[in-house]
C-alpha cells in the first residue's frame, strides 16, 4: 500500500502497509522487550493527545528554533543539490524524518530540482525495509538517493543504513539530518544537540502514523514494514500546520552544507563514544538500548518508555522546556549535570525491569 497519511499527497509516498495493532501498556511492554519475549518492533506505545499545556512550550520552541529549523533546511537543500546530479530521491525514515524530508522536498523544488519523496521504516536490530528499497531503486539509482532522519544520537540507526546499504546495493549510504552530535551523518547543518520542533511530538507532527511495526505476520505477507493509523489523534493533527510554519520562513539566502569529512567523523565519534561509555558505566548499563542521548531522544523516551533517569544540562533554558515539564508531570528523576552528558543536552535512561 503506498499512501501520504495526514500529508498532502505530493509531499510523501509512505511505503509502508496499515496493520491493525493494539498499543501494549508501556510497563508490559518493557517488560516483553527486556526479557527478550518481544522485539520493541512488535508492540505499539499508547500515543495520547498532547495536552494544552504540553502544546503551549512546543510553540513556544516553534517560535524560538523554527527560524533555524528553516535554516538548516534550505542550507540541506542546497548541499544535498550540489553533491547529487539528476532526479533526487529523499528517503525518509519514518517517523522522525519525515517533517524533514517534506521539508527538503519542497526546498529542492524551490530550487528548480526534480525529486521524489518516500517514507520507509528502518528498525534497529531488523534492518532497513528492504521491500521498499526494492521499489526505490527499480525506479530511481543508488547515486540519486539520500536517507533523511532528524537527528543522530548514538548511531544505531546509521549503523543499520550502513548494513542495509551493502544488501541493497548503496555501498555507501548517505544520510542527512538536521543535527549530527556523533558525527554518524552523510551531511548535517551542525553538531549541536538544539530542540527540533517536530522531535518533541509524535504522530501528530508526522502524518498521524504510528511509530513503524515488524511482527511474524508482516515479514510473512512480503509486503511493507506496518504502521497504524491514528484517527483518535485527528483533531490534534498539526503535521500540514508545521509544514507551512517552516516552509514561510525558508531563508533561500542560507549557505549550502557540506559533507562532513573524515577528521570530523572521528572526532565526533571520539567524543559522543566517550560519554555513552561513562554513562553505561555509572549505571552498570550492558544493553546500551537503554541509554537514548540527545533532547529529541531523551524526550521521546519519556513520553513513550519508562524512564529512570534523566541528566540535562540545565533545567532553565528554553530548550529543555519541554523535557522538564514531562519529567516534573510524571515525577521522573533527574540530574542537571553538563559535564556528566558533555556534547548532550539531555539523556534519559530507561528503566531497567527486573
Amino acid at each position: 500500500m503506498k499512501f501520504s497519511g495526514s500529508y498532502a499527497p505530493d509531499d510523501v509516498t509512505l511505503l509502508l502497509q496499515v496493520v491493525d495493532m493494539a498499543p501494549t501498556p508501556v510497563a508490559e511492554k518493557e517488560q516483553l522487550i527486556q526479557s527478550g519475549t518481544l522485539h520493541y518492533s512488535e508492540l505499539l506505545a499508547p500515543e495520547a493527545p498532547p495536552t494544552a499545556q504540553y502544546m503551549d512550550i512546543y510553540n513556544a520552541a516553534l517560535a524560538e528554533n523554527g527560524p533555524f529549523m528553516a535554516q538548516s533546511v534550505v542550507s540541506l537543500a542546497k548541499g544535498i543539490a550540489q553533491q547529487i546530479d539528476g532526479e533526487i530521491a529523499l528517503v525518509s525514515l519514518a517517523r522522525a524524518g519525515l517533517p524533514v524530508g517534506v521539508l527538503l522536498k519542497r526546498a529542492l523544488k524551490h530550487l528548480g530540482r526534480s525529486c521524489q519523496h518516500y517514507g520507509v521504516s528502518i528498525i534497529r536490530d531488523r534492518g532497513l525495509d528492504h521491500v521498499a528499497m526494492q521499489h526505490i531503486l527499480a525506479n530511481h539509482p543508488p547515486e540519486s538517493v539520500v536517507f533523511i532522519d532528524g537527528w543522530t544520537g548514538k548511531g544505531a540507526i546509521a549503523g543499520e543504513l550502513v548494513k542495509a546499504g551493502r544488501d541493497c546495493g548503496i555501498p555507501n549510504p548517505r544520510m542527512a539530518t538536521l543535527g549530527d552530535i556523533g558525527g554518524f551523518a552523510w551531511m548535517a547543518p551542525t553538531d549541536t544537540d538544539w530542540l527540533i520542533p517536530s522531535g518533541i511530538l509524535g504522530g501528530v507532527v508526522s502524518g498521524l502514523v504510528s511509530r513503524t511495526v515488524l511482527n511474524d505476520d508482516i515479514k510473512a505477507s512480503g509486503g511493507f514494514h506496518g504502521c497504524t493509523p491514528l484517527p483518535h489523534l485527528a483533531g490534534h493533527d498539526i503535521s500540514r500546520d508545521f509544514i507551512h510554519a517552516i516552509a514561510t520562513q525558508f531563508p533561500w539566502d542560507a549557505p549550502a552544507c557540506k559533507p562532513l569529512d573524515k577528521a570530523q567523523r572521528i572526532k565526533r565519534h571520539a567524543q559522543v563514544t566517550r560519554t555513552i561509555d561513562m554513562l553505561s558505566k555509572w549505571h552498570n548499563i550492558t544493553n546500551l538500548n537503554r541509554i537514548k542521548p540527545s533532547l529529541a531522544e531523551a524526550t521521546r523516551a519519556v513520553l513513550r518508555r519508562r524512564p529512570h533517569m534523566v541528566y540535562v544540562a540545565s533545567d532553565t533554558d528554553a530548550d529543555t522546556a519541554p523535557l522538564m515539564h514531562l519529567i516534573r508531570e510524571n515525577d521522573v528523576p533527574f540530574e542537571v549535570d553538563p559535564d556528566l552528558i558533555a556534547d548532550y543536552r539531555a539523556v534519559t535512561i530507561i528503566e531497567k525491569t527486573s
